[in-house]
């Protein structure tokens, strides 16, 4: 199953396409992410993470449903 997982970035690497980079946090767990399609993203705001690469932003509200429906679920004990 493909899963698109929101996060909250933490902190830019780099912002320079074709290899943006941020350190996003999921749930106290932080990773580095691609960013090249959500350049815009500003520190604090939700992304949607797919296989390593942040594919669009969230707001904070859908971010949190979005978790607790996962986690209903049981799919973020395999998580990051």
């Amino acid at each position: 199953m493909c899963l698109g997982v929101p996060g909250k970035v933490v902190r830019w690497i780099s912002r320079e396409e074709p290899f943006a980079r941020a350190e996003i946090e999921f749930g106290g767990v932080r990773r580095e992410v691609g960013m090249d399609c959500v350049t815009d993203a500003a520190e604090g705001e939700f992304v949607i993470v797919h296989a390593g690469v942040a594919i669009s932003r969230i707001d904070a509200e859908e971010a949190q449903r979005t978790l607790e429906m996962l986690s209903a679920m049981g799919e973020l004990e395999s998580y990051p």
